[in-house]
Order: C-alpha cells, then sequence, then structure tokens
C-alpha cells in the first residue's frame, strides 16, 4: 500500500533544485530506476547515472527565465506542471510517482504555446 506523499510538494522541492542548481538535491527526487522521455529533444533515458547526465547539462549555464513555474496541476496519476526549462522555453511534463513519493517518470514536451520540437 503506498505511504502518504504530497506529490505536489515533490515537484516544485525538485524545482526549487533545478533553480538553485544543486544536481544532487534534483537526483534525490527522483528513484533509482526512474526515466525521462522528452518529447522536445527526443531523448529516453533511465536510471541515476543518466539522470545526472542529463540535468547536469541543464544546470549549467541556464537562461535567467529558466525554471519558473508557470502551472502546476494533480492529474490522476501524478502531477502536470508548466514551466519554463533551461532554455527559458515553456515545457509540459507530467510526473508520475512510485510508492514512497520519488519521481518514477517524467514524460515533457513543447508547451502548447511553443512551436513543436523540430524533428
Amino acid at each position: 500500500m503506498p505511504e502518504d506523499f504530497d506529490n505536489m510538494a515533490v515537484v516544485v522541492d525538485w524545482l526549487d533544485a533545478c533553480r538553485d542548481q544543486n544536481l544532487e538535491l534534483v537526483l534525490d527526487c527522483f528513484a533509482d530506476d526512474a526515466g525521462i522521455t522528452c518529447g522536445c529533444e527526443a531523448i529516453d533515458i533511465a536510471g541515476r547515472s543518466e539522470l545526472m547526465t542529463y540535468w547536469r547539462s541543464r544546470l549549467k549555464g541556464f537562461s535567467p527565465a529558466a525554471f519558473a513555474l508557470e502551472e502546476i496541476t494533480p492529474v490522476t496519476d501524478g502531477v502536470m506542471l508548466e514551466y519554463l526549462n533551461h532554455d527559458g522555453k515553456p515545457v509540459k511534463v507530467v510526473f508520475a510517482f512510485n510508492t514512497v513519493g520519488k519521481i518514477a517518470r517524467m514524460r515533457c514536451e513543447p508547451a502548447s504555446r511553443c512551436e513543436p520540437a523540430s524533428r
């Protein structure tokens, strides 16, 4: 049975860690076997090592507008977040969680108000 946790607070903690460029805190929000499917950049990764590589590059020298919260909403199986990514572009992310409140899966895509990713 899942333990009680505030999944919206986990997402806010993740966003704060991104703003602070704190890679360890960002990674601590994720389960060890977590994965990211990024429709913005056509990337599909899993595991702590790949997450570290992915986030390290995005936390260095990001746009001044990066990681600004646009909207956060609970959804059936997690949380939907619209925010400005490391490049300051609007992105929609859906987070799914494991039973102990860690991010198990993150799926992102350009937010509807931005141009589709080029293929």
